[in-house]
């Protein structure tokens, strides 16, 4: 009971988050990785995203593509902190390490890591902390990378988030 009160407002607990769509429609993979790191619904994290874009009520629209400043600025409304650890945007795409790859260097396992990933032309990002990760693909749910859909997939950034301390 203690964790379903501490979820509703929106805390973190010491297990995986889930992440709640209530929008009634697809969501995108920014609003996911934020909602599943921070525990609050969709809505709320799109909220805060069209508010960082500056749009005014009338104009506030379904969030379909984020740019690293939007992650971050959203994740800091809610009292995290996204470092970038890895940048692989210089090298050709045939030489960006594969996500199977990355899982196999030491990292911190308590830390939260958004990759954000090639998905056929596009960008996509996925959230990973220990061996387990979530995204669209996988509906919000946590699975095991090994058993998920993007071991393959090549990373072009790799961003640390943990709790902002300070703010």
């Amino acid at each position: 009971m203690a964790d379903l009160a501490i979820k509703t407002i929106g805390k973190t607990t010491s297990s995986l988050n889930v992440v709640q769509n209530d929008t009634g429609r697809i969501a995108f993979c920014g609003p996911y990785v934020i909602s599943a790191i921070t525990g609050w619904s969709i809505s709320k994290v799109e909220g805060h995203i069209n508010a960082y874009r500056e749009l005014p009520p009338s104009k506030k629209r379904v969030v379909r593509g984020t740019y690293t400043d939007e992650v971050e600025a959203a994740l800091a409304a809610f009292g995290y902190r996204m470092t970038p650890t890895e940048d692989y945007l210089d090298l050709e795409r045939k030489h960006q390490p594969t996500v199977w790859s990355w899982m196999q260097k030491p990292r911190n396992a308590w830390a939260y890591y958004i990759l954000a990933i090639h998905k056929g032309r596009d960008g996509h990002w996925i959230l990973i902390k220990g061996v387990k990760m979530c995204d669209t693909f996988t509906e919000g749910r946590w699975t095991f990378v090994c058993d998920g859909p993007h071991r393959g997939a090549r990373i072009m950034e790799v961003f640390e988030v943990k709790r902002d301390l300070e703010a």
